[in-house]
């Protein structure tokens, strides 16, 4: 199991009559390591040596190490476009005070006949067609999102339209704008740990029907997107994800929420003419986002620098060995600071905010496919990447396309 720091332990195994404690230790890269081994691994899937032992010759699972690396990806964006000048008709603000201060000039919003499941749909099959596999090979599919076409999930919905026909499991994650990293762990976990082959990660968020439109302090900012990767198991001498750093801090959601709010009910329910207090409940519905700004700014600026460099100390790496700082794409303001106190190069910060704004969950493997299919970034690029926002949760990987 992984725990919050991004190291794993390992459960012992059972057999019917015995427990075999298997010698595993800690790197410090954030992935278990067994003793027999001496590479940087990793968590390992099980395999059995015999296919039905007895009882009395019983022999625990040998450990049979597993890499898992990046293979393809794909997006989706909604057709309408909002302008920062669309926005300064209805708010009062304007191109040059929007693009000053977060870098972004366009968003996309969800109209008409888009949903959120189209669109990671759209995205998932871009990237299973980058990576040459088929939707029948799908193992898992982690859909990581935080505002669902339904309350129970997308997951299932999205493993459905793309034709996976062996009923893989599906699941959602809610981490808001960290899901797509905490996806990318959680992609690890079951390949290294599960013994599953290909994995979907799909970040994909519509924010724009949980955004006040008449507060210019955050509806400039966000807008609907969805982002894919095909996660693969490989051989541990051509791991790709090197290493991660994962937290989170409840107290901080107070600068950044989305709560729930009770509406009034049309009557209280009686029996014998007495009033049953508080039930039923009141139907409930979730509130605009409400953001501090200059909080989360804070935050971010902290938080994000130093959860980059634990990632790439348990990687073993020098910042300098990272082709490209791939961050959340919240803020221009946020990005830059971030590549100055990592001393990045602003030529090797990949930022497409301009265009789309916030899309939360789906700004990484947005950001990461146009970057792919431009040809900015390569085959064997080492992308140091970072998520953080509500929750507070923040996470940080160090990963290599392909």
């Amino acid at each position: 199991m992984a725990n919050a720091s991004g190291f794993f332990t390992h459960p012992s195994v059972s057999s019917m009559r015995t427990r075999t404690h298997l010698p595993i230790t800690v790197s410090g890269s954030g992935f278990l390591v067994s003793k027999r081994f001496s590479q940087r691994v990793l968590c390992s899937s099980l395999s059995s040596l015999d296919n039905h032992p007895s009882p009395s010759h019983y022999r625990p699972p040998r450990l049979v190490p597993s890499g898992c690396k990046l293979i393809g990806s794909g997006s989706a964006v909604p057709s309408l476009l909002i302008s920062n000048d669309d926005l300064a008709k209805i708010v009062d603000t304007n191109d040059e005070w929007i693009a000053t201060r977060t870098g972004i000039r366009n968003r996309r919003v969800v109209s008409g006949k888009d949903s959120l499941v189209g669109l990671a749909v759209e995205a998932a099959t871009k990237a299973l067609e980058m990576a040459e596999v088929a939707p029948e090979d799908i193992d898992l599919v982690l859909m990581c999102t935080s505002t669902p076409d339904d309350l129970f999930g997308a997951a299932p919905q999205i493993q459905k339209a793309l034709g996976c026909t062996k009923n893989p499991l599906a699941y959602d994650i809610t981490a808001a704008c960290s899901g797509f990293v905490l996806g990318l762990v959680s992609a690890a976990c079951h390949i290294r740990g599960g013994g599953f082959k290909n994995v979907l990660v799909i970040g994909a968020d519509s924010l724009s029907r949980f955004v006040d439109w008449t507060d210019r302090g955050t509806c400039i900012l966000f807008g609907d997107a969805a982002g894919a990767v095909v996660v693969q198991a490989c051989d541990i001498e051509d791991d790709g994800l090197y290493s991660f750093d994962v937290h989170s801090d409840g107290d901080g959601r107070r600068h950044l929420n989305a709560s729930v709010k009770e509406s009034q009910t049309d009557g209280a329910l009686t029996s014998n003419g007495s009033a049953l207090g508080d039930f039923p409940p009141k139907q409930s519905s979730y509130s605009c986002i409400q953001m501090n700004g200059q909080e989360v700014f804070r935050f971010a600026v902290k938080c994000v620098p130093q959860s980059l460099e634990s990632a790439l100390q348990k990687a073993g790496l020098p910042a300098s060995s990272i082709d490209w700082l791939l961050l959340h794409q919240a803020n221009q303001r946020i990005l830059d600071s971030v590549a100055t106190r990592l001393q990045f190069p602003p030529e090797r910060v990949i930022s497409n905010l301009a265009n789309y704004g916030n899309t939360s969950a789906a700004s990484i493997p947005l950001a990461l496919d146009e970057a792919v299919r431009s040809g900015k970034v390569k085959p064997g690029h080492t992308i140091a990447t970072s998520g953080f926002g509500a929750g507070l949760t923040w996470g940080s990987a160090i990963v290599r396309w392909r």
